[in-house]
């Protein structure tokens, strides 16, 4: 049957009405073809709020001993706290048929079976507040959060994890419970948004969103923050509500986390997963490693004079901001090259740049002719040079 140059009506659409493989409004009763997989909130791209959520990103290395303080490891992931010893690596171990190929494990390298009132221990990653305006928090309208992950860990019992708002010290606390030892399994969390506070609208940290494994006295204690968002500063005892363990109290002691998702709305979607290349990219927006190892081109550049040196390193992303050099030093670990001869020195300095661009410059074992142009490059296996524009 078919309806071409017909009214339509709301007649079904059948298989003779593509028999010649186009599907026109006049063969469609409502003129309207909807497919509720894209129209729905769990199938919009980019969904995650949280970057690096597969933990398959690791520019800075697969390995991290002796963790003690403040320390980014896998992309997007930090320590957070005092009081702890740690070694963090990427792992393969991840939940069997999920589409997981990596996790992050922490394992205690030093017990702290008695942790002092100030010190804790968090797992966290953070975020810019003009990526997560859509949230509307500060409104009636503030979308609820749903957060789902996957771990393991030998420690089971109650853990917790924060939402923080840093533009507003305002703190959500929710609780997970691991049930069963040395077994994958997946967690949910949702909370209401805050009608009362919102997220400035820039390129500074807006959000936190933490795991508590360790915390003294003065983070753990009261649930108020469990049904409520409350001022943290005021509440530091809602920080880690009714959190159950101390993951830093036996070396035996791990946990592996993967496929940490965070979304607006009440229900948890399949994770999505992006392309390699598009997590890594989102990555470099605050970490670009350049190079790292022996005979590898920084850039080019030139002898400003005889004793300075200067190379201009394009960024493969837009930084957050104008990034800082991080880049290792020794005995002639650079060189440059040019005009039939190289010239060994020990470090590079920062000197200047943007988003997109980055500058280095040295002036101190630099002997060379006024004007020659040449190239960088690293001159040793522990070498290595990033741009850094963390929150």
């Amino acid at each position: 049957m078919s309806y071409i140059g017909k009214t339509p009506t709301s007649v079904p659409l059948t298989s003779s009405d593509i028999t010649d493989g186009i599907i026109t409004t006049t063969k469609i009763a409502d003129a309207n073809v909807t497919n509720p997989k894209l129209t729905s909130g769990s199938q919009k791209n980019f969904r995650n709020i949280i970057i690096n959520g597969d933990m398959s990103i690791a520019q800075r290395g697969t390995s991290f001993t002796s963790v003690t303080s403040n320390t980014y490891t896998l992309d997007r992931w930090l320590t957070s706290g005092t009081g702890y010893t740690l070694t963090i690596t990427q792992d393969t171990d991840v939940p069997t048929g999920q589409g997981f190929a990596k996790s992050n494990k922490l394992q205690v390298t030093t017990a702290n079976t008695s942790p002092s009132a100030g010190q804790s221990l968090q797992y966290q990653t953070r975020l810019e507040g003009q990526m997560l305006q859509y949230l509307k928090f500060g409104t009636s309208s503030a979308e609820s959060l749903t957060m789902c992950f996957w771990v393991k860990s030998n420690l089971t019992g109650v853990y917790c994890t924060e939402f923080q708002n840093d533009d507003n010290d305002k703190t959500r606390g929710a609780n997970f419970t691991i049930s069963s030892a040395d077994t994958w399994e997946k967690k949910t969390i949702t909370i209401s948004g805050d009608t009362a506070s919102g997220f400035t609208n820039d390129n500074n940290r807006s959000m936190r969103l933490s795991f508590g494994l360790m915390s003294g006295s003065n983070t753990t204690g009261s649930n108020a923050s469990i049904a409520n968002w409350v001022t943290r500063s005021t509440n530091v005892t809602s920080i880690f509500p009714n959190l159950g363990v101390n993951f830093c109290s036996s070396t035996s002691n791990y946990i592996n986390i993967t496929g940490v998702q965070l979304e607006a709305g009440t229900t948890a979607s399949d994770f999505e997963f992006l392309p390699f290349d598009v997590n890594l990219g989102r990555c470099q927006r605050y970490f670009f490693l350049m190079c790292r190892g022996d005979q590898l081109d920084v850039g080019a550049g030139g002898y400003y004079n005889s004793g300075q040196i200067f190379c201009e390193v394009p960024l493969p992303v837009t930084m957050r901001t104008t990034p800082s050099l991080v880049a290792t030093s020794g005995t002639n670990y650079y060189r440059m090259f040019g005009n039939n001869t190289n010239d060994p020195f020990d470090a590079l300095q920062l000197g200047g740049g943007q988003s997109t661009l980055m500058q280095v410059y040295q002036t101190t074992g630099i002997s060379g002719t006024t004007g020659v142009a040449g190239w960088l490059r690293t001159n040793n296996a522990s070498a290595s040079v990033a741009a850094e524009s963390e929150l």
